[in-house]
């Protein structure tokens, strides 16, 4: 899809944080042509069918080298992630929490040296790659793709082998799979208050895991029936604990949905598009062309992006500018008046806490977002701890930024003026941060970002080669050699 396509996209997602019942029917029937007459979406027919029977016949020679190679790019940051949230309290809870009602030991932990069930394992790697919002993001959606699907995927390699091209088509496929489905029903389904995370990510574990489990049609189609059961998450949770759960729970769920399906345990065939079915149920737009049109062609997966900065991701434009002028003018604190930011509504809507009282609120703070990057000049996991919330140079700093909702603003611009005492004013305008679509990190910024989770996690001669491994996945015998690695010793 065109990159103003995309941005159209994003525009819509605030506009109308509840859209009206007019909106919803034009939503619903597709946007203008270029000749004035309405698009008409996809029939509701077999939607589920047709994408079930795409994914238990695509291989991995379909996928064009640039989809390959994005897949990569979301396996490395994945384990990155995962690793470097694996000792947050959060998932020291889980485990405690988890630990009695484990199975047999089929698993690793990343970053950790337990093992569990491949169920609880995938949990709880989905919450420790979550915890620190700094994982991938589809932005068409908001969706964080590869926790829910490479959670799951990963759990199972350990339980039956998986070659490394086995493995990488099933993760490319979960993601397009959890992605178009997003996509049928963004921004509906998320303003009203779904985490399409958890929501649709179930149906990529799912499509995933049975895509490995070398499903038939059929079973395929109760596979995706059994993910649209249990959608997971919603967005009060942000800020807390539970956000993670969202993604993990979407993974275990998704082997839960395969598994059954694998024993032949029946769904309806039409549980994404019938009329009292997933879609029709949680949201007041469906696309159903966003699911089945051009399979095998357009590719969502293509799209991922991968966070620079360890929080959401409409605070990102205004992390950059604010480092940028920061660099640029080697600012203090003590030098600014103040900080004005214009901004899309979808920015104080979902990070507009203004005195965030613990690390995982910051993520959700542009007022501390803001504050952290003049003070610090950086926006990694560091910066949303605890800690830093409570830096009285930080806290005395945020109480003078000053977010104002702007008319002509993209929820991926800013347009940010620090004035300083001295009276000069420093403009900057980001058009698109670094981690955007337009703006990708680099394989190099990648690893660094990937090497500075790891470190005093796993051994230090691990963190390269569990890099070397996830870059060269393809050749693996098993990907499952993955997973072993990256455990602390």
């Amino acid at each position: 899809m065109p990159i103003t396509d995309r941005r159209t996209l994003l525009r819509s997602a605030a506009a109308l944080p509840l859209v009206t019942a007019t909106a919803n029917m034009a939503l619903a029937q597709g946007s203008e042509t270029a000749s004035g007459a309405a698009a008409k979406p996809a029939p509701a027919k077999d939607v589920t069918r047709t994408l079930a029977h795409y994914l238990v016949t695509a291989n991995y020679d379909d996928l064009p080298a640039n989809v390959r190679k994005e897949g990569v790019r979301t396996l490395l940051n994945w384990v990155g992630v995962a690793i470097g949230g694996s000792h947050h309290q959060t998932v020291d809870i889980a485990v405690s929490a988890l630990s009695p009602f484990s199975g047999p030991a089929q698993a690793s932990l990343f970053g950790r040296r337990e093992r569990f069930d491949i169920m609880n394992a995938a949990f709880i790697n989905g919450v420790s790659s979550h915890i620190f919002d700094y994982d991938d993001t589809h932005l068409k959606t908001i969706i964080h793709p590869a926790g829910p699907v490479a959670s799951a995927i990963l759990a199972l390699s350990e339980m039956q082998p998986v070659s490394g091209k086995e493995f990488l088509n099933a993760l490319v496929l979960g993601v397009e799979t959890e992605c178009r489905i997003g996509n049928a029903v963004y921004p509906n389904h998320y303003d009203v208050g779904w985490h399409i995370t958890g929501t649709a990510g179930v149906f990529g574990s799912a499509a995933a895991v049975g895509k490995l489990l070398k499903l038939n049609e059929q079973q395929m189609v109760w596979a995706l029936g059994l993910a649209a059961s249990q959608p997971v998450g919603l967005r009060e949770s942000f800020g807390s604990m539970n956000k993670s759960f969202n993604p993990g729970r979407a993974a275990s769920s998704g082997i839960f949905a395969a598994m059954l399906a694998s024993k032949n345990f029946t769904s309806s065939d039409g549980m994404i598009e019938a009329k009292r079915g997933w879609a029709n149920t949680i949201s007041t737009k469906q696309d159903y062309n966003e699911i089945t049109g051009d399979l095998g062609k357009r590719y969502e997966a293509a799209l991922n992006t991968y966070k620079p900065f360890a929080c959401g991701i409409v605070m990102h434009p205004a992390i950059d500018a604010a480092i940028q002028l920061r660099n640029e003018n080697k600012l203090t604190a003590d030098q600014v008046e103040r900080v004005e930011l214009k901004v899309h509504p979808l920015v104080l809507e979902l990070t507009g806490k203004k005195t965030p009282r613990e690390g995982l609120e910051g993520k959700f703070s542009i007022y501390h977002a803001v504050a952290v990057a003049i003070v610090e000049g950086a926006g990694g996991e560091k910066q949303f701890s605890d800690r830093a919330v409570a830096d009285p140079t930080i806290v005395a700093l945020r109480g003078k930024v000053i977010p104002t909702i702007t008319p002509g603003i993209d929820p991926a611009q800013v347009d940010m003026t620090i004035v300083l005492k001295d009276s000069r004013a420093l403009n900057r305008r980001i058009e698109h941060a670094i981690g955007s679509v337009e703006m990708p990190m680099t394989d190099k910024q990648l690893e660094t970002k990937f090497a500075d989770l790891a470190d005093g996690i796993i051994p230090a001669p691990s963190i390269r080669r569990v890099m070397d491994a996830c870059w060269n996945v393809e050749t693996l015998p098993n990907a499952a050699e993955i997973a072993k690695m990256s455990v602390s010793s």
